[in-house]
């Protein structure tokens, strides 16, 4: 017996479907407070060492927490071929922006407090702010326009044909509900970093972080059920007509995608899977809760259970479906249509098995090592070695 047919091609899908998942809250629940941070750092912070204790509550974690973008791509670029060529050509100044967005951000942290130039230190931290809202947004944005199906197709030898000019890969994003999808990032990803501030930073960082997670909190909330109602009834979703095989080849064309009436049928078939939004949405209220009553550490935890029921929602939601076509739902991308071989995914999982936990565990050791608040008397008597 051949060692990766100990595993059905259909489970193997499915497993690194979960596993795109997994990555993708990971890189939202860790990255997600950083750039929640950087969102914030205009306005939770007045004055200069206040702005360094802003900064220094992530300075030492942000760049591990990037590991989790990084794994995510190359989960997609190797378990996900297809949607990995098909989204990265058709949104690629999307992309663009965001890497430069993540480009900045190093060099803005490394570069802001080498000189006492008020001046050069309020560029950069605009620069930090922007690195942090600009991709926050962005990446709700695509959010929206996969749920709402990518005007691209397929030629009959598999290439990818995108309707439009090129500008409008970038513009033709930004539609109403789309731009509801990046508000719901954004203000959720505020009120994380809002949560991390609550439980590393004190004094007026502190309080002012408390106040803004506040909103934010509410505004997630309340855009979150917004885009919900007009999923329900604005917004048409897919299915898979007739006969298909959930171990076959990748062929998107193998397969008949019809328009539905909406995603949330999904729930009449899959009612188990409601369990995800009610997480994102009484994550988000109790998180406003524990802003609001001074609570740290359960804030900060409440607030992950929002995104993890956010983002799951929409990928539990669309199942099969990964990267429905609006031209041509017949070329859309699904769990049984566009993953790698066989033998790739089994390799793949074994690696992770292996890895993964080693990942977790260097992560939580990190994160115990660096745990405490990050004060301003910290900041003043070790100003030549943090950020």
């Amino acid at each position: 017996m051949i060692l990766h047919d100990l595993m059905t091609y259909e489970l193997l899908r499915v497993i690194w479907w979960g596993l795109l998942g997994v990555l993708l809250i990971g890189f939202a629940l860790t990255d997600g407070f950083d750039m929640g941070v950087g969102a914030l750092l205009p306005f939770v912070a007045k004055t200069d060492i206040e702005r360094r204790v802003a900064i220094n509550t992530v300075g030492p974690v942000w760049e591990g927490n990037q590991v989790w973008f990084i794994l995510g791509g190359g989960a997609i670029f190797a378990a996900w071929p297809p949607l990995y060529a098909v989204s990265f050509s058709g949104f690629y100044l999307a992309m663009f922006v965001i890497l430069a967005a993540f480009i900045v951000r190093p060099v803005a942290f490394k570069y802001r407090s080498k000189r006492d130039d008020p001046r050069w230190r309020s560029t950069w931290d605009w620069a930090l702010f922007a690195s942090g809202a600009v991709p926050a947004l962005l990446f709700g944005v695509a959010v929206g326009n996969v749920i709402q199906g990518v005007p691209f197709h397929f030629t009959d030898d598999l290439h990818t044909i995108y309707e439009g000019a090129w500008y409008m890969k970038f513009i033709g994003l930004l539609d109403p509900f789309s731009l509801l999808a990046g508000v719901v990032s954004l203000s959720m990803l505020v009120m994380h970093g809002s949560a991390w501030l609550t439980l590393k930073a004190e004094g007026l960082v502190q309080t002012r972080a408390r106040a803004i997670g506040s909103v934010a909190a509410l505004v997630a909330v309340g855009g979150y059920i917004l885009a919900g109602v007009w999923l329900a009834v604005g917004i048409q979703g897919f299915e898979i007509v007739g006969a298909y095989v959930t171990d076959g080849p990748s062929n998107p064309l193998h397969f008949e995608v019809a328009r539905t009436s909406s995603w949330l049928s999904a729930y009449s078939v899959r009612p188990w899977i409601a369990v995800a939004p009610a997480l994102g949405i009484i994550g988000g209220l109790l998180t406003f809760v524990g802003l609001r009553a001074g609570r740290e550490i359960s804030t900060l935890l409440v607030s992950k259970m929002a995104i993890l029921g956010v983002i799951s929602s929409v990928g539990l939601t669309m199942f099969p479906f990964i990267m429905p076509s609006s031209s041509d739902p017949k070329s859309s991308l699904t769990v049984w249509n566009s993953s790698s071989s066989h033998l790739t995914l089994f390799v793949m999982l074994v690696a992770t098995v292996i890895f993964m936990p080693l990942i977790l565990m260097y992560t939580a050791w990190v994160y115990k090592v660096l745990w405490g608040k990050v004060t301003e008397a910290d900041v003043s008597e070790n100003s030549h070695s943090v950020y």
